[in-house]
């Protein structure tokens, strides 16, 4: 059976599995109802009409339209990502009657106003799915996938995907594409670190900045640095003649009548 063959990878990916009211967590790899709503979104289609068939995509001879639930999806976990925790608080520092409501209506009480959340994500993560169900169905969602028709996510609104997303739009057989013609994404090579050695740090010393220079356009902290005139040379002394003797005038008394 036909389908394509897709590469789910970004920043942040979080696949709901068991979370409920204050925690939020996320499963090890796309869920299949994370899958399903990527494809319904790109189409075009509200939550609540994701699983509907689609009666202009029946083949001649098929007694029921095709609908996502005749896929298959085959994962391949190339990077497995590391678990991200965000930390919410909701509520907090608003008047009595702003703050939030409880299971019966009321207001929560203010020593109780502030509701904190936890919010679990993959960083990191890259996967590869093999999505195999009918020809026209698969066809369908490859072309929604290229010119989507609402905003496409990895699991949350927060999760952007990565380019490419679509590795193969039309593969006679997409799990063995998986299994032996796909390589897995490569991991990026890790960049050497800069130290500075020891011996040039100062402490309490500002480590300089280095500023763009234009040769017409001086910066905000520029200044254009005039030549100095050359200083004139100091006046000539006369010669000391050491083998004279300063002499003192006379002292005058003055008169007594």
């Amino acid at each position: 059976m036909s389908g394509l063959v897709l590469r789910l990878a970004g920043l942040l990916q979080s696949f709901g599995e068991r979370g409920v009211f204050h925690y939020r967590d996320t499963c090890a790899f796309p869920t299949r109802s994370a899958l399903i709503g990527m494809f319904a979104a790109a189409q075009g289609r509200p939550r609540e009409h994701a699983l509907d068939p689609y009666p202009h995509l029946q083949a001649p001879g098929d007694t029921t339209a095709p609908s996502h639930r005749d896929l298959t999806l085959t994962v391949r976990i190339d990077q497995p990502g590391t678990l991200y925790r965000d930390f919410h608080t909701v509520g907090g520092g608003r008047p009595r009657e702003q703050s939030l409501r409880t299971g019966d209506g009321t207001r929560r009480k203010p020593a109780a106003s502030t509701l904190v959340s936890h919010r679990d994500y993959l960083t990191g993560a890259v996967y590869t799915v093999a999505v195999t169900g009918p020809a026209m169905l698969t066809a369908h969602i490859a072309e929604t996938l290229e010119r989507p028709r609402f905003g496409l996510f990895l699991g949350r609104r927060a999760c952007l995907p990565d380019e490419p997303l679509l590795l193969n739009p039309d593969s006679p057989d997409p799990v063995q594409e998986l299994l032996t013609r796909t390589p897995p994404h490569p991991q990026p090579a890790p960049q050497p670190r800069r130290h500075t050695p020891a011996h040039h740090l100062r402490l309490g010393t500002p480590t300089p900045r280095h500023r763009p220079h234009h040769p017409t356009r001086p910066g905000k902290h520029q200044r254009t640095r005039q030549p100095h005139p050359p200083r004139p040379p100091p006046p000539a002394t006369p010669p000391v003649d050491d083998h004279r003797t300063p002499t003192r005038p006379p002292l005058r008394r003055p008169p007594t009548d």
